[in-house]
């Protein structure tokens, strides 16, 4: 189905036309001179516009003109002439239109030249997507590993929810794999042959998240040159993944929202409303019912999200997938020469308790790689912390009165209330950084986007 927009100053010719083409399944709107037309042009997108020559105001050459100067995506355009005009038809021609009709015509030729033009367009748009998607395009990932229990029942869930459209939440610690099983559900899904489309929320600050979000019209910002198609629209078909969603800040939040109950939205910038269908795959490493209670998250945005939830369990509590996984892991990075894992590696890799889960297991390994001299991977090319099977603690900085750090066990700290510790952390860090915000963000190993996220909520923002 086409969107069209008729322009004739004709009213029974023009009713006539959008009545066919609305009975051949087309979505029609009607204008009886040009500036009318230009002015729903403003509004919304259309695919092809049928336009006469001669009318008042602003005539149909005049109309092309200003289409194919102003318009970041101007739709094909086919000119309705009288046999006088033929001259200004080929005219038309020359300035882009796709093709032109002499008066009388026939609605069957009509129907079967309106069809080829919204072909030609929408071969432009999906020419822009792929573009895009190649521009964005990962290294694929490794399939899942499940032996234990616990994955081989996630593995069921993603089965389960794949086929149909449902909003799916992936909860689960940091490097446990949730984009994996993000994709596993979209590869099984009757998107798989349309994009897969991956966003980091923590990644961007809060103007760049929206307009990587929604896109941007040309002129919306400084720098904004040209129109940016969103990720929603690349998406369009396929599934969007939103990563760690719960550090999307709340107005963002709202604009999400809205554009999945309507299915529509507003590109920054923009006044022309884009319609899309995507499925929404999110994942997050935050409790979500704390995340709702302290405000960080709406909770009328966790129902729409949360339709479907797959957690996926850290390493530590399914030591069955560690020993296959490192295999997995091992030839992905080494390849035909990827070297053996001997019996007191594999005991030590299994008895660790992996805080940073599968990312922090890849490294340990990708670092084994490096050092093993024989083709086997001995305790001794294992980080000290693995090899000698003790997990190191997680630290908490504080700072003395004299400006001096001082480190404490986290595990050891019995804390009224979490937040609390975390303001205090920032707190502490700030202060000994002189409050320069890059180099608290690395003191405390988290990005920069986080660390302002985190700021705002803590009401550190201003010294």
């Amino acid at each position: 189905m086409a969107k069209l927009l008729v322009v004739d100053d004709e009213k029974n010719l023009r009713l006539v036309v959008q009545k066919e083409m609305t009975r051949q399944g087309h979505e029609v709107e009607t204008a009886d001179n040009g500036e009318m037309a230009w002015t729903l042009m403003e509004e919304h997108d259309f695919d092809v516009l049928l336009c006469d020559i001669n009318m008042p105001r602003l005539d149909g050459i005049g109309l092309l003109r200003r289409t194919r100067e102003k318009c970041q995506n101007p739709p094909e355009v086919i000119m309705l002439t009288g046999q006088a005009s033929v001259e200004s038809a080929i005219e038309a021609m020359k300035l882009g239109a796709y093709d032109y009709l002499t008066k009388p015509y026939r609605i069957g030729e009509l129907g079967a030249l309106v069809t080829a033009a919204y072909e030609k367009q929408q071969l432009k748009i999906d020419n822009q997507r792929l573009r895009a998607q190649i521009a964005r395009r990962d290294e694929k990932l490794p399939d899942i590993v499940a032996e234990s229990q616990q994955m081989k029942e996630a593995l069921r869930l993603i089965n389960r929810v794949a086929p149909s459209d449902t909003s799916v939440l992936i909860t689960g610690e940091s490097g446990v794999g949730k984009e994996l099983v993000a994709q596993a559900i979209h590869k099984m899904s009757r998107r798989s042959d349309k994009a897969f489309i991956d966003l980091n929320c923590a990644a961007l600050q809060d103007t760049l998240l929206e307009s990587e979000l929604f896109g941007h019209e040309a002129g919306a910002f400084s720098g904004a040159k040209a129109r940016k198609l969103g990720l929603f629209e690349i998406a369009d078909g396929g599934t969007l993944f939103l990563d760690e969603i719960m550090e999307m800040p709340m107005q963002l939040q709202s604009k999400l929202l809205r554009a999945l109950e309507t299915r529509t939205f507003f590109r920054v910038g923009g006044t022309k409303k884009v319609e899309v269908d995507v499925r929404l795959i999110a994942a997050t490493n935050r409790d979500k019912d704390t995340a709702i209670a302290d405000g960080i998250f709406r909770s009328d945005l966790m129902y729409r999200i949360n339709s479907f939830e797959i957690n996926v369990p850290p390493l530590r509590e399914r030591r069955e997938d560690i020993e296959p996984l490192a295999r997995h892991l091992l030839h992905k990075l080494a390849g035909h020469d990827e070297p053996e894992l001997s019996p007191t590696a594999i005991d030590a890799l299994v008895a660790y308790d992996w805080s940073g889960n599968v990312r922090q297991l890849r490294n340990c390994l990708e670092r084994a790689i490096l050092l093993t001299d024989n083709g086997v991977i001995t305790p001794r090319e294992l980080p000290p912390e693995v090899a000698f099977r003790t997990e190191r603690p997680m630290v908490s900085v504080s700072f003395n009165s004299n400006g001096s750090a001082a480190t404490s066990s986290f595990q050891n700290s019995t804390p009224s209330n979490l937040r609390d510790v975390e303001r205090q952390q920032i707190l502490g860090a700030l202060e000994k950084t002189g409050w320069h915000r890059g180099k608290t963000a690395d003191l405390l190993g988290i990005s920069p986007s986080t660390l302002y996220r985190r700021l705002r909520e803590y009401g550190l923002d201003i010294r």
